[in-house]
Parts: structure tokens; sequence; C-alpha cells
């Protein structure tokens, strides 16, 4: 059973950073890519960040560009979301997935295992 925690979350002020986590079980994960997605209240979840099954080749959404870093550890089995110069519209639920595949990908539905959540809220 594919199993996946984030942990990380917390309140932060505008301008601070916060890393989240995110560990797999389950899944042979050095073979397959990671993402980072975000839903806010009464919004629709959208796509943070993604490595491939290396970690060599990301994708970022836009609006984190410059800010956030995805980066995996295939040894202890868990990616990474750091988050730097935080503001407030980041503030969202943070998922961590995973697809079967090995490609970064930008898409939900592509991802076929999700964890729980957490929160991530940035005060003004």
């Amino acid at each position: 059973q594919v199993q996946l925690v984030e942990s990380g979350g917390g309140l932060v002020q505008t301008g601070g950073s916060l890393r989240l986590s995110c560990v797999v079980s389950g899944w042979t994960f050095s073979n397959y890519a990671m993402g980072w997605f975000r839903q806010a209240p009464g919004k629709e979840r959208e796509f943070v960040a993604a490595i491939d099954w290396s970690g060599t080749e990301t994708v970022y959404a836009d609006s984190v560009k410059g800010r956030f870093t995805i980066f995996r550890d295939n040894a202890k089995n868990t990616v990474f979301l750091q988050m730097n110069s935080l503001k407030p519209e980041d503030t969202a639920v943070y998922y961590c997935a995973t697809r079967p595949g090995p490609l970064a990908e930008d898409t939900a539905g592509r991802y076929d295992y999700w964890g729980q959540g957490t929160q991530v809220t940035v005060s003004s």
C-alpha cells in the first residue's frame, strides 16, 4: 500500500520560509516522479512543482519560480519543497503526490497517489 505523509507546514509571516517534507512508503520511490500541489479555500487544486525520478529535472508553476525549490533524497524516500519569500497568496493546503512514471508532470490527473496535505498559512 502506497502512503505519502507530508509535514513541515505552519504559520509564517510574509517573507518567511518553510520546508515541507513528504515521506513515501510502499513504493519504489527512486523510480518515479514526485509533485507538489496546493489548494486554497474556495479554489481548485493547482500545480506547484514537480521533480523527475533522478532529481535532475524540475518543473515549477510561474507563481513560485525563483522562490520555491523542489528536491529529493532517494535514499530516504523523501521529497522536499523549500519555500522562501512566502506571500499571503501562498496560503493553502499543500499535497505531495507520486505517479507511475519517471518524468515530472504538471497535471494532477497524472498522479495516482496523494498525501493528506499539510496547511501553510502566510500572514500579512
